[in-house]
């Protein structure tokens, strides 16, 4: 066993918090009030080179792994969890998803873009009625000719309002239900495309996420993804790849609220003597702590198998599954647990919109909601100790 990050993980790493620190941290204020995104955001990402980092070399990226993602959002997730959200959406759920199952064709067509931060990714799969119950999508896509024609309605899309490429799921063969739903990659100028609003949430601000309207939508059929009808394959194979990097957010996030609480802890001084001497709050930093790590290495475990070749493949059955949702699972509550005690250890200060940690706190709720509530966590877990 070998706990310690290499030279150029540990250089990853520290290269995107200095950069989040410098870049995003002047800016966390108008971007947390404004639910504001600095127009160049993807494109420095570009600069930065880590737009492409699960990415074949051939089409522009470095074939570094999730761990190597899972790093790069952690990092940038201590200073703005929102971009960092928002930059997930874009080169794992998008750019990865078609990396990993898209033809030549799609591959050197989409990915370059989407690597160089010229194009915005994001994902099209929840909707009003299917949410957990991803596989009850109604969206449908027949076909006409050199086309498919795509009708439905897609809710909580990450980079909803700025997407030029999605990764969109709809029904070919309604009747027969999982196994009758294709992928497709869609472009917002797409006729029938249509952005129907802006979705205002308390946390994640910054992150724009969208309800879209798709209203016989042309797709040409060259951008079907993998095969009609498998596009359960795609899903399912990309889940357990979302669920680890959108774990290393949560880590992010732990983290920083456990340095800004020690950070408070030593400077606040109540009954003549700093806060940090009492026991309590002694017993709060070290709860803290212990969850912070046992999240981290929990993902690390889980980016490290998904990098391995037993790590290849995803779904039912899969020790990849079972890490991945295990790993989301402890990740996030861990996280919301921490900066709630993080608010608490702030005491009113950390109610006030002045002391970042409260943003945390808001910001951290939604890894318990997305990519699969906690619930449906500990279903698949479950499903998979039985198995």
């Amino acid at each position: 066993m070998d706990f310690e990050l290499t030279m150029e993980q540990r250089m990853l790493r520290d290269m995107v918090y200095e950069w989040s620190l410098k870049e995003l941290g002047p800016q966390q204020e108008k971007i947390d009030e404004e639910d504001w995104m600095p127009p160049d955001f993807f494109r420095k990402l570009g600069d930065l080179g880590i737009l492409g980092i699960t990415i074949d070399e051939e089409y522009g990226g470095s074939a570094q792994g999730i761990l190597m993602q899972a790093l790069a959002i952690e990092s940038m997730s201590r200073i703005s969890p929102a971009l960092a959200m928002s930059y997930a959406a874009h080169s794992n759920l998008c750019a990865n998803n078609i990396n990993k199952n898209g033809s030549k064709e799609q591959k050197s067509k989409y990915l370059p873009d989407l690597v160089a931060g010229v194009k915005i990714g994001a994902l099209g799969l929840t909707e009003p009625e299917a949410g957990s119950d991803a596989m009850g999508l109604r969206t449908t896509a027949r076909e006409q000719g050199d086309y498919f024609i795509l009708n439905g309605t897609k809710m909580f899309i990450t980079n909803g309002t700025i997407a030029n490429t999605l990764l969109v799921y709809a029904k070919t063969d309604p009747e027969k239900k999982a196994k009758g739903i294709s992928a497709f990659i869609v472009e917002n100028t797409f006729p029938g495309f249509s952005v129907s609003k802006k979705i205002k949430k308390c946390g994640m601000r910054g992150s724009p996420t969208a309800e879209l309207i798709f209203e016989d939508m042309r797709v040409p059929k060259e951008n079907l993804v993998y095969e009609k009808n498998k596009g359960v394959h795609v899903m399912t194979s990309g889940l357990a790849y979302e669920r680890i990097v959108l774990a290393g957010g949560s880590v992010g996030m732990a983290q920083q609220a456990l340095e800004y609480s020690i950070q408070y802890a030593k400077q606040r001084v109540q009954f003549g003597q700093p806060i940090a001497s009492f026991q309590m709050i002694q017993q709060k930093l070290a709860d803290m702590y212990c969850l912070c790590e046992a999240a981290r290495l929990l993902v690390y475990r889980a980016a490290t198998f998904a990098d391995s070749p037993e790590g290849k493949r995803g779904g039912k059955g899969t020790e990849l599954d079972k890490l991945a949702a295990s790993a989301i699972l402890f990740a996030a509550e861990a996280a919301t647990r921490i900066c709630m005690e993080g608010v608490q250890i702030h005491g009113g200060y950390g109610y006030c919109l002045e002391y970042p940690i409260q943003k945390l706190w808001r910001d951290a709720k939604l890894y318990e909601i997305g990519a699969g509530t906690s619930e449906i966590r500990r279903l698949i877990v479950a499903r998979e100790l039985l198995h």
